[in-house]
């Protein structure tokens, strides 16, 4: 597949690997303190649990870390076409006014390994781990909250990732944010259906 599973091991974060792997910088101040501090406490109060890639041959070096929770889609909150977009590809007799989801929580790229596409390879290994067959769950969607500015919602839009609400003061106003504010994140959605067959 590349480099995450060429050369590195993916492991389940633990405090051993905090206490043990160098220190991980992803260069955002936020996402470094939540894998810091805040991960295993998400762990221990079943809201989230986090895993990292560590090289092969420096398994003190943390890659990359991400927290993926359970989550839906409610379409009962989104504006009428784009519950209509979601539900499309749905035969009618399973459609459902929410539909199951995974939240990629936090995502974080060690910045020693920034701009080699490692982003876009660890969401790819995100996908597949989804629609895979040892997959305990049934999940039709991916869903992020990604920071409001250009550089996240670029990286997830090249990754195929669209979002949930066509304009910010529509997501404001379905879900219930103040809508004189700009929003902090967008939330945005990948459909795992396009990696199968069926």
């Amino acid at each position: 597949m590349g480099f995450l599973l060429d050369k590195c091991k993916l492991k389940k974060m633990d405090d051993e690997i905090l206490s043990t792997c160098h220190p991980f910088t992803c260069g955002d101040e936020d996402l470094d303190d939540f894998f810091l501090h805040d991960a295993m406490r998400y762990k221990a109060e079943l809201l989230g649990k986090t895993y990292c890639f560590v090289l092969d041959d420096d398994p003190k070096t943390i890659v990359c870390m991400f927290t993926l929770s359970n989550d839906s889609i409610r379409v009962d909150v989104i504006p009428n076409s784009r519950g209509r977009k979601l539900s499309h590809d749905i035969p009618r007799e399973k459609r459902m006014r929410r539909y199951p989801a995974v939240l990629i929580g936090r995502l974080g790229i060690n910045v020693d390994f920034r701009h080699q596409g490692i982003g876009s390879e660890l969401l790819d290994f995100i996908k597949s781990w989804f629609v895979d067959e040892d997959n305990k769950t049934g999940c039709r969607f991916l869903i992020v909250d990604a920071y409001n500015c250009m550089v996240p919602l670029d990286f997830y839009q090249k990754n195929e990732f669209l979002f949930l609400f066509s304009t910010e003061q529509q997501e404001a106003e379905n879900l219930g944010y103040d809508m004189t504010k700009s929003l902090h994140t967008r939330l945005m959605y990948y459909d795992l259906k396009k990696l199968t067959s069926n």
